[in-house]
């Protein structure tokens, strides 16, 4: 069965593109027709990625760096324009956590770095997005979509990871405000918020510290009704739904993915 070419043409710029949520974005949109415009600090990751999608006969270019710089951000955009003439979707996915630790314990360093790369990563990138998209609603109507990954610690408190919960916060908080700035200017503003997932930063963060074991997994997933972690697949699927062009009046959402916990 061929897939629908709803992204025929368009451009689409993920971050964090080289693993997890960003790895599994990238092919869905490329499936479905999208130019690519892919960033990540895993140079070596991006750099694969990109090899795998282009042998497909995929359209797709890189930038390596890291959203807490401006600069690299800024870069992105250009690039789009360049390499593309346009910016339809960015998916701002890039993002880190720090060690668990209750709030008087998290190390500073830690924890300005995860509001640099989750927070401010998020408003440097659609700071420049948002420039592009405006002005390319006033040349010929087009909507434009930014879909911004928080996550369920952005809806709700998250005891020992209170920096991450904070950031994702933010991101909650900067999507709804940008959407109503930019609702009449062709721009749909969203976040979706997911609970834990199968990603690298779970396998490799808070599973390992339980010893990666059946029983840190099942202690992870204690209050997510459906007892279980999230599939990349099943959250990146919902990121085509979001951002499919005919999704027109959807806007300032911050849509939980959690296997049923907010629903407690």
């Amino acid at each position: 069965m061929s897939v629908e070419q709803i992204f025929e043409g368009q451009t689409v710029l993920i971050t964090g593109a080289a693993g997890g949520f960003g790895k599994s974005a990238s092919a869905l949109f490329a499936e479905r027709g999208a130019n690519l415009v892919l960033s990540d600090y895993n140079a070596d990751g991006l750099a694969a990625l990109a090899a795998s999608l282009e042998k497909d006969g995929h359209k797709v270019t890189t930038l390596a760096g890291s959203v807490a710089e401006e600069d690299h951000c800024r870069e992105t955009v250009e690039l789009a324009m360049e390499r593309f003439g346009r910016l339809d979707v960015a998916i701002n996915n890039a993002g880190i956590g720090h060690d668990a630790a209750k709030t008087a314990q998290i190390d500073s360093k830690q924890a300005h770095m995860t509001v640099q790369v989750d927070l401010m990563g998020v408003f440097y990138g659609m700071k420049y997005q948002i420039r592009e998209m405006e002005k390319a609603h006033g040349q010929d109507g087009r909507i434009c979509s930014i879909l911004n990954v928080a996550s369920l610690a952005g809806l709700s408190g998250a005891p020992t990871l209170g920096m991450y919960a904070a950031a994702k916060f933010g991101v909650v908080g900067l999507t709804k405000s940008a959407a109503i700035e930019y609702a009449r200017r062709g721009i749909r503003i969203n976040a979706i918020c997911p609970a834990f997932a199968r990603t690298p930063m779970v396998e490799d963060g808070l599973l390992a510290a339980g010893g990666g074991t059946k029983e840190a997994e099942d202690f992870l997933t204690r209050g997510i009704p459906m007892r279980r972690l999230a599939e990349p697949e099943e959250i990146t699927r919902s990121m085509l739904w979001i951002c499919d062009p005919r999704n027109t009046f959807m806007t300032g959402q911050a849509v939980a993915l959690d296997g049923g916990t907010s629903a407690q």
